[in-house]
C-alpha cells in the first residue's frame, strides 16, 4: 500500500472560487436591478427614479453577442446595438482557452446557482442520484445539439441579416424582452423552471450537464487550451475522493490527463487529494496552475476587456431617447422577426 505524502499547506482553493462566485452573483444581481429600475422609467413614461442603462445585462444575450461578433470580423465594424456582449463573450471564450471551462465553476450565476442546489440536496438527502449510463451519454449531447442550432442560424445570416435584426425594434430591446419574459412568466415556463430546480437538487449541476448551450460551447473551447487536470499515479493513493466530489462526474482517480469538455477547472478533486502534488491544475504539462494564478488571469482578462471597450467607446448601446420612450413600453409587442 502506497504511503500517503500529506499536504504541506491547507487548500484555500474553493474558499477562493466561492468569494469569486458570491461576487459576481452579486454583481449580476445589482445589474438586473439597475435594469429593471431603467426600464420601469420608460415604461412610467420618464416619471419614475431614473438610473443609467448597465451594459453588463448584454451578458445574458448571447445570440445577440455572436451575432455582432460575426458581423464584427466579417465587417470590421462593431454594430452600436449591444455591443458590450461582445467583450464580455470574448473574455468568457478567452477565459476558457487559456483557463479550462472555469467560466462555469467560477463565474457563471447558473452555475453558481446549480451547484448551491445539488450541495443542499446533498445535505438533504445525503447524497446526489447519478442517471444510468445509457441515457446520460445521449442527454449530454443535448446542450450539444442546441449549440449546433444556434451556431447553424447565426452562421446561414448575412451581414445584411444582422444589422437588420439589432437595428429593428425587436434586436434593440432584445434585453427588455428577456426581462419581460422573467417577470410575466407563464405556466408552461414557470412548471419548467420549477422541474429544473427540483432536478438540480437531486443531480449534479442538471442543467449545466444536460442543457446549457453557453457551458457546452465553453467546453469545446477549453479543450484546445493547456489548462488540464493531471494525477501523478506514482503518488496517487488510490482513495477514491477525487471521483467521488467531481462535479461533472468524470472518472478523475483512472486518468492520467482529464481531457474532458466536462471539465470545469472547479479544483473540487484537488482540494480533496491528501496526497501532495499527486493530482493537480497544470498549464502547459507539468506547469502547476496554483489557484489564485488562475483566479488573477481571470481577472485580468475579464476587465481588460471590459476596459478595452470602455477606452474604444464601445461599451455603450446608444439607441435615441425618445425613441426608447416609444419601444421600451411596448417591448412585448414586437414579434422574433
Amino acid at each position: 500500500m502506497k504511503q500517503i505524502r500529506n499536504r504541506r499547506a491547507p487548500d484555500r482553493a474553493q474558499a477562493l472560487r466561492l468569494a469569486f462566485q458570491v461576487g459576481f452573483l452579486a454583481v449580476n444581481l445589482w445589474i438586473g436591478a439597475q435594469f429593471y429600475l431603467w426600464v420601469r422609467y420608460y415604461e412610467s413614461g420618464g416619471t419614475s427614479w431614473r438610473v443609467s442603462r448597465p451594459p453588463g445585462v448584454e451578458g445574458w444575450l448571447p445570440i445577440a453577442s455572436l451575432m455582432n461578433l460575426k458581423a464584427w470580423l466579417l465587417t470590421g465594424d462593431l454594430p452600436a446595438v449591444h455591443p458590450a456582449g461582445v467583450f464580455l463573450f470574448l473574455a468568457f471564450l478567452i477565459i476558457s482557452l487559456l483557463l479550462s471551462k472555469s467560466f462555469c465553476s467560477w463565474l457563471c450565476p447558473i452555475g453558481t446557482i446549480s451547484e448551491a442546489l445539488y450541495k443542499f440536496g446533498e445535505r438533504v438527502f445525503g447524497r446526489t442520484l447519478r442517471l444510468p449510463g445509457w441515457l446520460d451519454i445521449p442527454l449530454r449531447g443535448v446542450k450539444y445539439l442546441l449549440l449546433a442550432l444556434f451556431l447553424w442560424a447565426v452562421g446561414g445570416m448575412s451581414t445584411a441579416a444582422i444589422r437588420g435584426f439589432l437595428d429593428g425594434p425587436y434586436g434593440m430591446v432584445a434585453d427588455v424582452k428577456m426581462l419581460n419574459f422573467f417577470r410575466d412568466l407563464s405556466l408552461t415556463a414557470s412548471v419548467v423552471i420549477l422541474v429544473l430546480i427540483g432536478l438540480s437538487v437531486i443531480y449534479r449541476n442538471f442543467w449545466c450537464r444536460y442543457a446549457c448551450p453557453y457551458g457546452a460551447l465553453m467546453g469545446l473551447v477549453s479543450l484546445a487550451g493547456p489548462a488540464r487536470i493531471r494525477r501523478d499515479p506514482n503518488l496517487c493513493v488510490d482513495c477514491g475522493k477525487c471521483n467521488q466530489v467531481c462535479p461533472s462526474i468524470l472518472p478523475v482517480d483512472r486518468l492520467r490527463v482529464v481531457r474532458s469538455a466536462e471539465c470545469t477547472g472547479c479544483y473540487e478533486c484537488v482540494s480533496v487529494c491528501p496526497a501532495d502534488l499527486a493530482l493537480e491544475m497544470t498549464f502547459s504539462r507539468r506547469r502547476r496552475l496554483r489557484p489564485l494564478v488562475l483566479a488573477g488571469a481571470m481577472a485580468a482578462v475579464f476587465f481588460g476587456l471590459v476596459a478595452a471597450a470602455r477606452i474604444a467607446d464601445r461599451w455603450e448601446t446608444r439607441v435615441p431617447e425618445a425613441l426608447l420612450h416609444e419601444l421600451v413600453p411596448q417591448a412585448n409587442r414586437f414579434a422574433h422577426p
